[in-house]
C-alpha cells in the first residue's frame, strides 16, 4: 500500500467510517465490512477526506477541467474537493445536480459552473453504476467530457444477479463502458493489507479473506 492509502483506511476506521463485523449489502450479501462516507459529517473529517480526494486525483496524472458531483453525497464530496485542491494551488470549478429540475429563476437541473472541457465526476462508492450513468449522460449532453470518476474505496466485489456472478466488478464495468478510468483513493487489497498489519485484527482479516475468495475480482 502507498503511504496515502494506509492512512485513508486508518483514517477511516478511526472515524467509524469502515466498520467490521455482518453488513447485509444491497445485493443481499453478507460482508464482513462496511463502509458508510455518509458519517463523514463534521467539519474537520470532510476536510481531511476532501484532502485525500484532492490528492489521489491529483497523483493519478488525471487531465481534468472540473469535478462533477452527483446528488446527494457527491455534491458536498465535490464542493469539498475543489476547496482542498484550491488550497494545494489548483483553484477548479465544480457543478452538480439538482435530482428535480427547478421550474423558476435560472432553472434546469445543473447547479455551479457551467460542464465544459474534462470533467471529474466524484462519488463515494459504486454500486450498481446509476449515478455514474446519469452522469455520464448530461456530461455528454453539455458538450463536455467525462474524463474520469474518483471514488473513497473500490470493494473489488464481483456485480451479477439473480445468483449468477458477473466476471467484472462494479468499477470494472463502468470503466469498460465508458472508457474512462475509475480512480480510487483506496481499494479492498489496501484493506486486506492494513488488516494484515495488525495481529488483532486476525478474525476480521479471515472473513475479509473468505469474502474476497467467494466474491472478489482478479
Amino acid at each position: 500500500m502507498s503511504n496515502l492509502r494506509q492512512q485513508f483506511i486508518a483514517f477511516s476506521v478511526a472515524t467509524g467510517v469502515l466498520k467490521f463485523g455482518q453488513f447485509t449489502t444491497k445485493a443481499g450479501r453478507q460482508s464482513p465490512y462496511f463502509f458508510n462516507a455518509g458519517l463523514f459529517h463534521d467539519g474537520a473529517t470532510l476536510g481531511q477526506l476532501a484532502q485525500f480526494y484532492a490528492q489521489t486525483l491529483l497523483d493519478s496524472g488525471v487531465e481534468f477541467d472540473m469535478l462533477f458531483g452527483p446528488a446527494y453525497k457527491g455534491i458536498t464530496l465535490a464542493s469539498a474537493t475543489a476547496v482542498a485542491l484550491a488550497a494545494k494551488g489548483r483553484d477548479t470549478a465544480f457543478a452538480y445536480n439538482r435530482k428535480e429540475a427547478k421550474d423558476h429563476g435560472e432553472g434546469g437541473t445543473i447547479v455551479g459552473a457551467g460542464l465544459t472541457g474534462k470533467v471529474v465526476i466524484i462519488d463515494d462508492v459504486i454500486s450498481a453504476g446509476t449515478s455514474v450513468r446519469e452522469s455520464v449522460a448530461m456530461i455528454r449532453a453539455a458538450g463536455a467530457e467525462p474524463a474520469a470518476v474518483l471514488i473513497a474505496l473500490d470493494r473489488m466485489e464481483r456485480g451479477g444477479k439473480d445468483g449468477v456472478l458477473s466476471p467484472l466488478s462494479a468499477v470494472q464495468e463502468v470503466s469498460d463502458t465508458y472508457g474512462i478510468p475509475v480512480i480510487s483513493i483506496a481499494n479492498l487489497e489496501d484493506l486486506f493489507g492494513y488488516l494484515s498489519a495488525d495481529a488483532s485484527l486476525g478474525e476480521h482479516r479471515e472473513a475479509v479473506a473468505a469474502y474476497r475468495q467467494q466474491y472478489g475480482v482478479v
